[in-house]
């Protein structure tokens, strides 16, 4: 409790720091301009300015002394805020005593108490906006101006370095980089990442859903942990897809993009990095246009204590996506999906228990625009009731019983852009006719094969005379 008090106190620094730079400055205004006859009036005005600013300033610094000790800024830089900060608190109290004893040399006292606020200003300004905040504005390399570039060649850049890392740079560093590192947390190097900050880690390789940094990333704007906060620059969707697929595909730092594997929702992205001409709207047109009200949350609540992964699919968007690949549960536990049916549009059971008997329940949530349903026991007879989901555009049935004639069922789904259908009972014959019955859909039948090159095996034979 003691430290969450003096927590609360150290955040009102920022407010009382700006009272002592500005009476304080008066004060030297104000001596500036009594060397001159007309002006000898504001003589009294001086003393008043002094005593309101030296008792602003020690606040200050008592306040700031809390806030350094949340460690939440650089050790070095806030140590050199602080001892200035300290200085210039001395010296107004200085200036105040020789201002009552009328010395004649005050006016190089309150010089040096000018030169002592605008340096003390400057540092603070650094921890708050970061190093070069003053002329960032003016290079094309500052932080508040790095973009993510065009890539010629986007598969031969390193996924970390040439695409997350400036997303990092533009969005993030201003509280987790080198001079600030709100809750302990530094983005700026692979080491600080994988450490995380005061709460513990922030990224699990290969669970973006179950990872810190990706949930207040979805986060409302408007919740006080929501990642940047709302008052800065946002993550845009397309930022927040790459960060998710780095994260799911292992928080590797040195890999290619094209050492990684490429979902489909990633590969437009890709493309975007290379050509720069790919709208972001079609990256997430999987997402509706239209508004919706949030979600029951005892009925998200239920969801999550049978293990089910429940987040956002965009920032600031009431649109869910439910995620049961760690959940065991019954064709039963799927009508806890029911009261989330309006706002639920990404449905993953890939690896799942589910039958045929479970997508009933399924056809009801006919907001859904993805569905994973690969590995289960679904066959021909579960696909029919999924001609209900008017919306669907995304549909995974790799690893299933079902055939040509079950999906033969869908071909009233005017939105559905990919099917994928590996090792399905769908054969090679019936290809051709799936083209026919679904002009406008990409059919993936998987199980593709890589030509082989002389150049891919290399003969290793041993030292001659062994």
């Amino acid at each position: 409790m003691i430290l969450s008090i003096t927590e609360f106190i150290g955040h009102f620094h920022p407010v009382l720091v700006h009272l002592p730079i500005g009476i304080l400055l008066i004060a030297i205004c104000f001596q500036i301009l009594v060397e001159k006859e007309k002006y000898k009036s504001l003589h009294v005005a001086i003393g008043l300015s002094l005593i309101l600013g030296m008792i602003s300033a020690v606040l200050s610094c008592i306040t700031g002394y809390l806030l350094s000790n949340t460690g939440d800024y650089d050790e070095q830089l806030i140590s050199k805020h602080q001892w200035l900060g300290i200085a210039t608190a001395l010296i107004s109290i200085i200036a105040y005593y020789f201002y009552k004893k009328k010395k004649l040399f005050l006016k190089w006292i309150m010089l040096f108490l000018g030169i002592l606020i605008i340096i003390t200003g400057h540092l603070g300004g650094s921890l708050t906006h970061g190093s070069g905040y003053l002329t960032k504005g003016l290079y094309k390399n500052s932080i508040s101006n790095i973009q993510i570039k065009p890539i010629a060649n986007v598969q031969e850049a390193i996924l970390y370095n040439d695409v997350i890392k400036p997303i990092f740079q533009a969005r993030c560093y201003s509280c987790h980089g080198e001079n600030k590192q709100k809750g302990k947390l530094r983005l700026d190097e692979p080491n600080f990442i994988l450490k995380g900050g005061k709460d513990g880690v922030i990224v699990l390789a290969g669970k973006a859903d179950e990872s810190e940094l990706i949930k207040r990333i979805l986060l409302p704007k408007e919740n006080d942990d929501h990642m940047p906060p709302k008052e800065k620059p946002q993550l845009s969707q397309y930022n927040i897809d790459l960060i998710h697929w780095w994260v799911n595909s292992g928080v590797d730092f040195n890999k290619k993009i094209k050492e990684f594997q490429q979902v489909e929702n990633i590969k437009p992205a890709l493309l975007a990095l290379q050509t720069a001409s790919a709208k972001e709207e079609n990256i997430i047109a999987d997402i509706p246009g239209k508004p919706v009200k949030r979600a029951d949350a005892f009925a998200v609540q239920k969801l999550k204590a049978l293990g089910v992964v429940v987040i956002p699919v965009a920032q600031n968007s009431n649109y869910l996506s439910a995620n049961f690949i760690t959940a065991i549960f019954t064709d039963k536990d799927l009508q806890l999906l029911e009261p989330l049916k309006d706002q639920l549009i990404w449905l993953k059971l890939g690896n799942t228990k589910i039958s045929d008997s479970g997508m009933s329940t399924i056809s009801k949530l006919t907001n859904l625009t993805k569905l994973y349903l690969e590995n289960t026991s679904i066959t021909d007879k579960g696909i029919k009731p999924l001609r209900a989901l008017a919306q669907l555009q995304y549909l995974n049935i790799t690893g299933t019983n079902t055939s040509m004639s079950g999906l033969m069922q869908l071909k009233g789904l005017i939105n559905l852009k990919q099917i994928f259908l590996y090792r399905t009972n769908v054969t090679g014959k019936d290809y051709q006719g799936l083209k026919t019955i679904f002009p406008t859909v990409a059919i993936d039948t998987g199980g593709y094969k890589v030509e082989s090159l002389a150049t891919d095996t290399m003969l290793v034979k041993p030292p001659l005379g062994k």
